[in-house]
């Protein structure tokens, strides 16, 4: 016993750390760490929503409506394709272009007006996208040919990409910490919000014959409320106090632009490939669902209308709730749960053997699916740099909605391939005698990936949950770490600039280290 005791006590406490299983429970534990937090304690969701003032209110409202009409005007193309094609006198595909023309140029739009947004502030940016994605909107109805069309639907593209990381940045930006889970959850179900809108007006003009140019001029008219309402909306209070601290160090957009791809290049990748995989996981369970509820499971116009509006539902329910916990239990554990239950109610959205069950799937997995999206813009938000909230987050996603923009031909080129077939193995037709793709199968498929790619790029990654966006760090070009409030504070009193905002609060942890090559870079 005596031996082992002087054998122990001749092991450094290095070689124990070092030990292999030693260092796998570390990392394990580290892992679990910064994906698990005990739980704060709850706040009153009612009270959450209750308690802010009425800036921040009129403020969140205008985003998310901006948020909402983006969604509409977007989905009258998918609403509308049939129609569309019948009057131009082309085929569907030849219209589903637009869509795929939209999606790839809103990354454009994305850089244009988030920079525009860093640079000037986010309300006037976001003024002018919102005019001009209505009027683009507007034009679409009069369009008098498919090329006409196509073109209005490229520039509407490019306005459509900077609405949603503007409404984001300024929407979150004004609200209180604790809250921000609950309302990023809110504003993101604008989308679905928008979807359900398109897809309600969409039914009244089918079942009174009418144009579907009318889709697109009410989508128009929605906007001048959001114009109205945006009137009232103060700038961003973040921005004014980013837009000091440059100020006192002296530093343009461009260089501070160079200063953060040096510093933060991984994590703006990280980014993208995480709204990559996000976006896969909406488009794949959406973009191809109707086509799949109709000429598969050959659903009705009612039918398919009625499962939709019960899916979007199923999402605002999801995003709103999930967003809300997110601020308590973490945002990548809320993501990757979500990830979890997609996966396992993919069988019942694709293979209910009854409309209700099916409904039922389709409800629980876009809850989860939009759930899993509410947590996004306050998480994406709180990822990016300070001084880029209005760019990164916009770019990231729209970025991300770039790689993912083939997801429905994918999965319909797929299913295409291996059509259904009956018992005796031969194919199984619909009425105009051509084999009926297997979407389901191909869906399903893709669906499994997609959660288990989402799973592991999330575990992976960072958060910083609840950060404050009122503290502004800027980023310090020698040492790769942050000019803190104090620093900017210091400075200002230095070169007898007065400072407009309160001293913060907290300070970064590298400020004292990275004050002295502040003092350089600000004497250059």
């Amino acid at each position: 016993m005596s031996q082992i005791k002087k054998e122990l006590d001749n092991v450094s406490i290095e070689q124990i750390e070092n030990a292999p299983e030693s260092r796998l429970r570390r990392k394990l534990r580290e892992i679990k760490e910064s994906i698990y937090h005990k739980p704060d304690k709850l706040e009153n969701p009612l009270k959450l929503l209750i308690n802010i003032n009425n800036t921040q209110r009129i403020t969140f409202v205008a985003a998310f409506f901006g948020w909402t009409l983006d969604a509409f005007d977007f989905f009258c193309v998918s609403l509308t394709v049939t129609d569309i094609a019948k009057d131009f006198d082309v085929e569907p595909s030849a219209v589903t272009s637009a869509i795929t023309t939209t999606l790839m140029l809103r990354p454009i739009g994305a850089l244009i007006f988030g920079a525009l947004a860093d640079k000037f502030g986010r309300r006037w940016p976001l003024m002018i996208d919102i005019i001009l994605f209505s009027i683009i909107n507007m034009a679409s109805g009069f369009a008098p040919n498919l090329k006409s069309f196509i073109a209005l639907r490229a520039l509407f593209g490019i306005a459509m990409g900077g609405e949603w990381g503007l409404g984001a940045s300024l929407a979150l930006e004004a609200l209180p910490v604790e809250a921000r889970g609950i309302f990023s959850g809110i504003y993101q179900q604008g989308y679905a919000c928008g979807y359900l809108l398109a897809t309600l007006v969409n039914y009244a003009i089918v079942q009174t014959n009418s144009s579907w140019r009318i889709q697109f001029w009410v989508g128009a008219a929605f906007a001048l409320l959001a114009i109205v309402i945006r009137f009232w909306v103060p700038e961003s209070e973040s921005f004014e106090k980013t837009k000091e601290a440059r100020k006192i160090l002296g530093r343009s957009i461009l260089k501070e632009t160079w200063v953060v791809l040096k510093n933060h290049w991984l994590r703006l990748i990280y980014m993208v490939i995480l709204m990559a995989f996000m976006n896969f996981l909406s488009h794949g369970s959406q973009d191809l669902y109707p086509t799949f509820l109709t000429t598969q499971l050959k659903y009705t116009a009612s039918q398919k209308t009625s499962t939709s509006v019960i899916y979007n539902i199923g999402a605002i329910c999801g995003g709103t709730i999930i967003g809300y916990y997110s601020t308590y239990f973490g945002r990548r554990l809320a993501i990757v749960v979500c990830a979890i239950m997609v996966g396992a109610f993919i069988p019942l959205w694709a293979y209910g053997p009854n409309i209700g069950s099916l409904q039922f799937g389709a409800f629980v997995l876009q809850f989860f699916v939009q759930g899993a999206w509410g947590v996004i813009p306050a998480h994406i938000n709180e990822l990016a740099p300070a001084a880029f909230r209005g760019l990164m987050p916009g770019l990231a996603y729209q970025l991300g909605n770039l790689i993912s923009a083939a997801s429905s031909q994918i999965e319909a080129t797929i299913g295409e391939s291996y059509p259904l077939k009956n018992e005796d193995g031969s194919l199984k037709l619909n009425a105009e005698g051509k084999a009926i793709a297997n979407y389901g199968l191909t869906q399903s498929i893709f669906m499994g990936c997609v959660c288990a790619c989402l799973i592991i790029t999330v575990l992976v990654g960072k958060e910083e949950r609840n950060r404050d966006f009122n503290v502004v760090e800027l980023e310090n070009e020698k040492s790769g770490g942050a000019v803190g409030p104090v620093d900017i504070s210091e400075l200002s009193m230095e070169q007898g600039i007065a400072s407009t905002s309160e001293k913060p609060k907290s300070v970064s942890s590298k400020t004292d280290a990275n004050r002295s090559d502040l003092e350089i870079e600000n004497a250059k």
